[in-house]
């Protein structure tokens, strides 16, 4: 079975009041795989969203951003894996993570949608779940009827120092992430910052 990533989606909102808020930690990412590879997104109506091919060490990988709102970003992911028949296994999402704090990042595959509703509208749309997700630490407010709020404000200096040197680490991690090899990467980003 090929393990390798054909399609990397970043969750995010659209629009330039959302850009720097933590609910758009999906779309830093992407936005900086972009951006290193030298590819530019264009709007396709089609798979409701802006889209990018890049060449990663001789494979191509399709980068999506949903231009839904984060919580109808399955509309999205479903048309574009639909139309390029690209099974679960080979999607990775990214997107921001409350329960672990700036500057971690996780890897997994599968699972429910932890509340997130990106991910669970994803998961609704798509035939199973079965797809890779890349958690982006963003930390909690520490009481839920913060959360929206929260989410939806820039995270603090120290904070976006934190998350970006974990999405640079990502970022480095491409080749290996993309060609599928998981537990090499997994290895690597898994590594709790020296100061905690």
């Amino acid at each position: 079975m090929n393990t390798a990533i054909q399609l990397c989606v970043g969750l995010g909102n659209p629009g330039a009041e959302y850009a720097m808020t933590r609910h758009n930690a999906g779309f830093w990412l992407i936005d900086r795989i972009a951006a290193v590879y030298g590819e530019q997104f264009r709007t396709e109506a089609r798979f409701h969203g802006q889209v990018c091919r890049i060449h990663c060490h001789g494979q191509e990988v399709r980068l999506l951003k949903p231009m839904t709102f984060v919580n109808q970003s399955g509309r999205a992911v479903a048309a574009i894996a639909r139309y390029f028949n690209i099974p679960s296994e080979q999607i990775l999402l990214a997107y921001d993570e409350l329960d672990l704090p700036p500057g971690q990042v996780r890897l997994k595959q599968g699972g429910g949608h932890a509340g997130h509703n990106g991910v669970r509208n994803t998961l609704a749309l798509l035939d199973d779940g079965n797809f890779w997700r890349l958690r982006i630490g963003i930390g909690h407010p520490g009481t839920k009827q913060q959360v929206v709020n929260y989410v939806l404000n820039a995270p603090s200096k120290t904070d976006t120092d934190c998350i970006d040197t974990a999405l640079t680490l990502v970022v480095q991690q491409c080749p290996e992430l993309f060609a599928g090899q998981f537990q090499r990467v997994m290895n690597r980003l898994h590594v709790k910052p020296a100061s905690e």
